[in-house]
């Protein structure tokens, strides 16, 4: 396994406090790469507590420039990027918050044609992607790669998040059968609601990587914040799925990381 250096060890010491999380877990960060698509309000928040946590490697992907109208919530952002391509100026901002993370910038959109070997270059995927085209090709994906995915999307003041793993959980078309309208451009959105769920997103992840706690399997949890209403709900793999329903069953304990 990869080492810690005196500098890493310092940075993340006061995590590495954390019962069952120690040197072993540091180092499974390290380790790991994660995939991150719609690098916005959600997918560059959670993005930012990867590269704040030691995660190794962060494959950004995020098509189209920074609007004035995503500055409210996207944080890795700056007003002078406007009109620019936003998912470099995540890059720079990742670099020069963490120096030993590396960032891979892809200015583009999740398409048929680059989705498969972009899941395939990393451990998981985060789906933060700003539509369901994107949502239910990442999923496919996924499932047909064998690769965890944290789904988490937001529509106003509600959200929902939950971990994918494929042959063990249900998808996201299991899920989601007949998806929600949350794929309109011009949402309304707050950035304390992004920014809320996209450290739970990023918590789900470092669950996954190290395992050192248990993350959201086979339950959805769904997000009120007008009344601040947080419940789990229980969910089942549909065995007729048309995406993962011949998925054999894939052996996972707690204890299991994705990087070994």
């Amino acid at each position: 396994m990869i080492n810690l250096t005196p500098t890493e060890l310092e940075r993340y010491s006061r995590q590495m406090m954390l019962p069952n999380f120690g040197e072993v877990a540091q180092k499974r960060l390290k380790s790991a790469t994660v995939l991150v698509t719609g690098v916005g309000g959600l997918g560059g928040t959670a993005a930012l507590y990867l590269a704040a946590a030691g995660v190794g490697k962060l494959i950004l992907v995020r098509g189209g420039d920074l609007r004035l109208d995503d500055m409210n919530r996207q944080v890795l952002m700056t007003d002078d990027w406007v009109g620019k391509p936003r998912v470099l100026k995540a890059k720079e901002t990742l670099d020069a918050m963490n120096p030993h993370v590396q960032v891979e910038a892809i200015h583009d959109y999740i398409t048929p044609e680059n989705v498969d070997a972009l899941v395939q270059s990393a451990d998981m995927t985060l789906d933060c992607a700003h539509n369901f085209t994107e949502r239910n090709l990442l999923n496919a994906a996924c499932v047909r790669s064998r690769k965890p995915m944290v789904e988490a999307a937001m529509d106003g003041m509600d959200a929902y998040i939950t971990t994918i793993i494929p042959g063990v959980t249900p998808c996201l078309s299991c899920l989601f059968p007949e998806k929600p309208d949350w794929d309109r451009r011009g949402f309304s959105v707050l950035g304390a609601v992004s920014g809320t769920l996209a450290c739970l997103t990023a918590l789900e992840a470092i669950k996954l990587i190290t395992g050192f706690s248990q993350p959201l399997l086979s339950e959805l949890l769904t997000i009120d914040l007008n009344r601040m209403e947080f419940a789990k709900r229980r969910s089942q793999r549909d065995r007729n799925c048309p995406v993962c329903g011949n998925t054999a069953p894939w052996r996972y304990s707690q204890s299991q990381s994705v990087t070994v």
